[in-house]
């Protein structure tokens, strides 16, 4: 089969369980979703998940995608698949996890519904189980804003504010990071103050 087919005729491919078809968009987008397991290996590892079954749920997610990929809802390809593959990892992670979403959840920052987003940005961290299609949008604007709030953290910061948006409090923060707990409640506070004056300054 030729890879250079479009994604959107090794999609009607993949409809007609075409494997080949299946294999050519893996290896087309194994950069990206090898990107996204990097990025929890180290959770998912403090969390007791296995590195392989990490990829597995990868795989899962990008099979969901490809299965369910509607090209008329005029998202690309691309975010579908690394919504759906983030999904299914922070999924897994989340279910690992035997602490509260607690970190965040009394921060403005959360609660409040923005315009450029329409949907509270705890929300957008947490649901795990929407449909990405309905999602997408929403997670693109979303993206853009996440990456506005990492551009502000110091290299220390950076770290902590990826593991709080998994749910993890200071405590097991600091041991994942091995550092002292008292360091990281006050990273997670600066952070807090400088998602505050952001989405302040994004609301004027």
């Amino acid at each position: 089969m030729k890879s250079e087919y479009k994604d959107e005729q090794l999609i009607e491919l993949v409809h007609e369980n075409n494997e080949d078809a299946k294999s050519i968009l893996f290896n087309r987008y194994k950069d990206k979703i090898d990107y996204l397991i990097k990025k929890y290996t180290i959770v998912a590892k403090t969390l007791g998940i296995d590195i392989k079954d990490l990829n597995q749920e990868a795989l899962v997610g990008f099979t969901d995608a490809i299965l369910n990929y509607i090209p008329e809802k005029e998202a690309s390809l691309s975010t579908y698949i690394c919504v759906c593959v983030e999904r299914k990892i922070k999924k897994a992670c989340i279910k690992a996890s035997t602490t509260k979403h607690q970190i965040m959840k009394d921060t403005l920052s959360l609660d409040y519904t923005y315009d450029d987003i329409n949907i509270p940005l705890k929300e957008l961290i947490e649901d795990v189980d929407s449909d990405p299609l309905i999602k997408i949008t929403e997670q693109e604007r979303y993206e853009e804003l996440l990456e506005q709030i990492k551009k502000s953290l110091s290299d220390n910061e950076a770290p902590v504010f990826d593991l709080m948006i998994l749910g993890l409090d200071y405590k097991d923060i600091a041991n994942i990071l091995d550092k002292e707990a008292k360091q990281i409640d006050n990273a997670i506070q600066r952070i807090k103050s400088k998602i505050k004056k952001i989405l302040e300054e994004r609301n004027k």
